[in-house]
């Protein structure tokens, strides 16, 4: 069984189980106590707060990214298409956090198939996620026969070149099972380790493509007010970003789909999450978590998989 599999639980999940445990014992608490004080207003105000505070903070990230990507040479959105983004965002974000990453990360193993033919993809999750965040892709992908593995990025907090270590393992595994290079598809800062592990492998064939979806390529102006090692490298113009730029190869942009919104609420401006030479693919009046949800990327996914190894450096 892989070793994703049997880890019961990693760092992010464990923490993740007590944030929503705590915020559901919280509601019941206060329910109950809101009922037998007779304080029925009060308390389905209490549960509002509980339940739905969340929908307020991704409320304000709108406004913020709003103002930022005014200047943006992105497409700009219009107010229906942010309404609809934040909603989306406000139905998709507790499932990721409160359900599939603290619950159900080791739902789907890893998929390594015997003598497979086939091209394997490697998933890479982002900020305070785990690999629960691909449980679609992952069962979608293991029903059309495709070698795939979804790694866990830890510590949680730590520095981004802490994860290359799983991104190597997670490669070699894919290529012994294939012979192939892999398609590596990266959310957020996935993509800045999949590209930091790329460029240390001084091997341009260890990767067939890089698809990134909302992927902080040039920071994020939102990291400023970040706290953590990793996120702090996420900043726009940190010494980290400007390090990966000067060490990449060039060609290896060639190889790269950026995936990117104009209602990306934690990526902003919107153009961050693009680079030059890649491919750039606007999703529109799409928000950072329901990027993952979204068609769009696992088709070009699936037509990436369909191509020939590639025979010449890019």
């Amino acid at each position: 069984m892989p070793e994703s599999r049997t880890e019961s639980f990693n760092q992010l999940a464990r923490l993740q189980r007590v944030i929503t445990i705590a915020a559901l014992t919280l509601a019941v608490s206060w329910g109950a106590w809101a009922y037998l004080a007779q304080w029925h207003v009060l308390g389905v105000v209490g549960l509002a707060v509980i339940f739905a505070g969340h929908a307020v903070v991704l409320a304000l990230e709108f406004v913020l990214m709003a103002r930022v990507n005014a200047t943006d040479p992105a497409p700009t959105a219009t107010f229906g298409q942010y309404l609809r983004a934040w909603y989306g965002e406000v139905l998709h974000a507790p499932k990721v956090f409160c359900w599939l990453q603290p619950f159900r990360s080791n739902l789907h193993a890893d998929h390594l198939p015997a003598a497979s033919t086939r091209r394997g993809v490697l998933l890479v999750h982002g900020f305070f996620c785990n690999r629960g965040l691909w449980n679609d892709w992952l069962a979608r992908l293991t029903q059309l026969g495709h070698p795939c593995v979804a790694v866990n990025l830890g510590p949680v907090f730590g520095s981004i070149d802490d994860y290359l270590q799983a991104i190597e393992a997670a490669v070699l595994k894919l290529e012994a099972a294939t012979g192939q290079p892999p398609v590596i598809v990266a959310h957020s800062m996935g993509g800045l380790v999949a590209r930091k592990w790329w460029a240390g492998t001084h091997d341009a064939h260890r990767v067939h493509r890089l698809l990134t979806l909302g992927t902080p390529h040039h920071g994020t102006w939102l990291a400023r007010f970040a706290v953590s090692t990793n996120a702090r490298q996420m900043r726009i113009g940190s010494r980290w970003l400007q390090s990966l730029q000067a060490t990449e190869p060039a060609h290896h942009v060639t190889r790269m789909v950026c995936f990117y919104s104009h209602c990306d609420n934690i990526v902003f401006p919107a153009s961050t999450a693009t680079l030059h030479g890649a491919h750039s693919w606007h999703l529109t009046g799409v928000s950072h978590v329901h990027m993952v949800q979204r068609e769009e990327p696992f088709e070009e996914l699936l037509r990436q998989l369909s191509q020939a190894r590639p025979s010449v450096l890019l």
